[in-house]
C-alpha cells in the first residue's frame, strides 16, 4: 500500500496533466478512507512556492505541492512562477479536492522608472525589482499565449535566456546547449528559467565527459579554479551548479546581460496587467538593506501610491543567518517592515520559494525572530485566501468595485471581513464546498445589511 502511495506521489510530477490529475484523485480517495494519514492543520503557511512551470528545486507540480501541504499540515498554501500563470488553476482545482486554502500569483521583474539609479530589492541591479501579483482564479498556458501581457513578459523572459545561454556557449566552447533540445524538455510548458539552463549545462557535461576526472578538469578550467576546488563537488552536482551559477551567470560572469529599460516590463504596466486578470499587485520585499529597502515607509507608501495593495516577504532570508550581527540587523528591518505594512492595512504574504535545494518547505513560525510578527502573517495568508474564495465563488475580489461601495477607505475593515471568509474551514467534499458557497454568499449579504 505504501508502494503504492509513492507511485500516486511520483506521478504527481509528470509532464503530462492528464497523469497529475489521476494520481491526485486517487490520493484523495485514500484520504478519504484514511489510508494516508496527516498532520493536523498548524499555524503556518507557504504561500511563495514555485512549480515546475518556472523551477522547483524538488520538481512540485502545482498538485504536487498542493498534496505536500495537506500532508504537512499547513493552515494554507501558494504558488508563485515566474512570468507565467500557467499552474493557478490546477493548483487552486487541487486545493480544493483536498481541502487546503489557497492562493496563486506570478512573478516577474520590472524597471521602476523614478529609481533607475538605486538599488531596489534585485542586488547590483539599480532600477529592477521583482514584483508579484497575487490572488489569480484563472491561469493556464492557454491564456498566457491569448493574452497580450503574459505574452510579452513571457517572450521577454526567453529573449533574455537565449542571449544568456548563447554568451555562455561562446566561453564554453566544447559543451554547447541546445536551447530548443536541452533545456526546452525540462519544463512542462516551455517557460525555462536560468536554473533550467544551469541543469541542461550540467548535463552535458555529464555526457560529453562521463569520466568524473576529465569533467572535474574540465569545469576548474571553465570556473577558473584549482581541480581541487573542485573535485569536492564530484558527488554534489547541486552544490556544484549553483557555483557555476554565481561565476557564470550572475554579475561579473560571462553569461550575465546587464539589464536595460528594455529587458523587463514597467511596474505600471505589470500592475496593470496583474489588476486586468483580477489580481492582486504585490510588492516584493528583500531584507531591508538596499538604498531603497532603507526607508521602510517611504518604500511602501510609494508602491501604494502605484497601485500596490499587498506586500510580499521571504522571512528566511533575514533571520535564518549565521552572523550574529547581521541577523539582528536583519531581523529588526524584517520587523519595521511589517509593522510599517500594518500601518497601512497592507496584507502580508509570505513563503519559502523552493527553487533552490536546501531551502525549508515552510517557514518556522515558533523560532524567536517570527515570534512578534507570525500573527500578521497569519491574517495576511487570512486575507488573500479568503479574497481567493470570494472572487472564485462570488466574482468579488479584494480590489473590486463592490468592495470599495461597502467599505470605502476602510482598508481595516475590508481585511476584517475577507479574513473572516478566508478563515473558514476548508472544503474537501462536494456536499462541504456547497456548503461553505452559501456561508459566503451569507457572509457577504449580512455585510450588505449591517
Amino acid at each position: 500500500m505504501y508502494h503504492e502511495q509513492l507511485d500516486l506521489e511520483r506521478r504527481l510530477g509528470s509532464f503530462n496533466q492528464d497523469e497529475r490529475r489521476e494520481a491526485l484523485q486517487a490520493l484523495r480517495a485514500r484520504l478519504g478512507s484514511a489510508q494516508v494519514s496527516v498532520v493536523p492543520e498548524l499555524p503556518a503557511v507557504n504561500l511563495h512556492c514555485h512549480t515546475f512551470f518556472s523551477y522547483n528545486a524538488y520538481g512540485y507540480s502545482p498538485s504536487a505541492y498542493a498534496w505536500e501541504s495537506k500532508k504537512r499540515g499547513l493552515y494554507a498554501a501558494g504558488i508563485v512562477d515566474f512570468d507565467v500563470l500557467d499552474g493557478v488553476e490546477e493548483f487552486l482545482d487541487a486545493a480544493q479536492l483536498l481541502g487546503l486554502r489557497a492562493l496563486a500569483g506570478i512573478e516577474s521583474r520590472v524597471v521602476v522608472p523614478e529609481w533607475k539609479n538605486r538599488e531596489i530589492n534585485s542586488p547590483g541591479e539599480p532600477g529592477i525589482c521583482y514584483y508579484m501579483g497575487s490572488g489569480f482564479i484563472k491561469g493556464s498556458p492557454a491564456l498566457r499565449m491569448s493574452h497580450d501581457g503574459l505574452r510579452k513578459m513571457h517572450a521577454l523572459a526567453q529573449e533574455r535566456n537565449r542571449v544568456m545561454l548563447g554568451k555562455l556557449n561562446n566561453h564554453l566552447g566544447e559543451v554547447p546547449v541546445d536551447y530548443e533540445q536541452d533545456v526546452l524538455p525540462l519544463t512542462p510548458s516551455g517557460n525555462p528559467t536560468e536554473r533550467h539552463m544551469l541543469v541542461a549545462l550540467y548535463r552535458k557535461s555529464e555526457t560529453l565527459y562521463p569520466d568524473v576526472n576529465r569533467r572535474a578538469r574540465f569545469w576548474a578550467d571553465v570556473l577558473e579554479m584549482n581541480e581541487a576546488e573542485v573535485r569536492p563537488f564530484d558527488d554534489r552536482p547541486v552544490e556544484l551548479q549553483m557555483l557555476i551559477r554565481s561565476k557564470l551567470m550572475k554579475r561579473g560572469g560571462p553569461g550575465y546581460t546587464e539589464p536595460d529599460e528594455r529587458s523587463f516590463p514597467e511596474l505600471e504596466e505589470m500592475i496593470g496587467i496583474v489588476l486586468e486578470l483580477g489580481g492582486v499587485p504585490t510588492h516584493t520585499w528583500l531584507d531591508g538593506t538596499s538604498v531603497v529597502e532603507a526607508d521602510a515607509a517611504g518604500l511602501l507608501d510609494f508602491m501604494i501610491g502605484k497601485g500596490s495593495s499587498c506586500l510580499n516577504i521571504v522571512p528566511d532570508r533575514n533571520w535564518n543567518l549565521s552572523d550574529p550581527e547581521v541577523r539582528a540587523r536583519k531581523v529588526e528591518k524584517l520587523h519595521e517592515i511589517v509593522r510599517e505594512a500594518e500601518k497601512r492595512d497592507l496584507p502580508i504574504i509570505v513563503g519559502t520559494e523552493m527553487n533552490k535545494h536546501g531551502q525549508g518547505f515552510v517557514d518556522d513560525f515558533h523560532s524567536e525572530p517570527m515570534r512578534p510578527v507570525r500573527l500578521a502573517f497569519m491574517r495576511g495568508a487570512r486575507v488573500m485566501t479568503g479574497h481567493v474564495l470570494l472572487k472564485r465563488y462570488l466574482g468579488i475580489g479584494l480590489l473590486g468595485e463592490e468592495v470599495r461601495e461597502r467599505f470605502g477607505n476602510n482598508l481595516r475593515k475590508r481585511n476584517e471581513f475577507f479574513e473572516g471568509v478566508g478563515g473558514l474551514k476548508p472544503a474537501g467534499a462536494p456536499g462541504e464546498l456547497e456548503d461553505m458557497k452559501r456561508t459566503i454568499r451569507r457572509m457577504w449579504e449580512r455585510g450588505k445589511q449591517s
